[in-house]
């Protein structure tokens, strides 16, 4: 057992996975994409809450056209309580020519090593405004945030699941079935989950 504490465990590029007994109002029933964790903290977005605008809302409030018309219906997403102001896009990382794996073609960047690339500046909106950018993007307000071994204490105490993240739960299942499918991921339904499981 004490080896274990010698081990810390990486979770970027996995889902935590809420479980069923987190009445917190942010994360009750959420699946976090985890784009950054390290000693220092650990950083996600959540991928099943959308908020209550649309892509196409989200362009017209930041003056750019949307030429990405299969994207308009899209819902922003409530990534998060920090920072709800500000946009996060998580999209699939843009192969160019003359670049090193870990940079990415836009500013502001957080490459997510084996997984997704999160951008926070504007650069990614205008090329999706002008019909290019990248294929697949979930873009959230906000963002969810741990401390130093903050994250690790909360999964101890059996506040979450982990499992490797799947980008087709992220960009291609349906919103109301990603916590479903992430769970899937691991070979288990909620109901296996529930507090009153045996207690009859």
């Amino acid at each position: 057992m004490a080896d274990d504490a010698q081990q810390p465990i990486n979770l970027t590029n996995h889902f935590l996975i809420a479980m069923p007994g987190m009445e917190d109002g942010t994360f009750t029933r959420s699946v976090i994409y985890v784009c950054e964790h390290s000693e220092r903290g650990a950083l996600g977005l959540i991928i099943n809450k959308p908020g209550d605008i649309s892509l196409a809302d989200l362009f017209e409030r930041v003056d750019l056209p949307l030429e990405r018309p299969e994207l308009g219906g899209q819902p922003v997403f409530h990534g998060g309580p920090l920072q709800t102001e500000r946009g996060f896009v998580l999209h699939e990382p843009i192969v160019a020519e003359g670049l090193k794996p870990d940079e990415s073609i836009y500013a502001s960047t957080l490459t997510v090593p084996g997984g997704l690339e999160m951008t926070t500046s504007k650069d990614v909106l205008e090329a999706l405004s002008s019909g290019g950018g990248p294929r697949r993007v979930l873009v959230t307000l906000g963002y969810s945030s741990w401390g130093e071994g903050q994250l690790e204490s909360e999964i101890a105490g059996n506040s979450w699941l982990t499992v490797d993240a799947d980008a087709d739960v992220i960009f291609d299942a349906p919103v109301d079935q990603r916590y479903d499918r992430a769970l899937g991921l691991l070979g288990l339904q909620a109901w296996m989950l529930s507090p009153d499981v045996g207690h009859a």
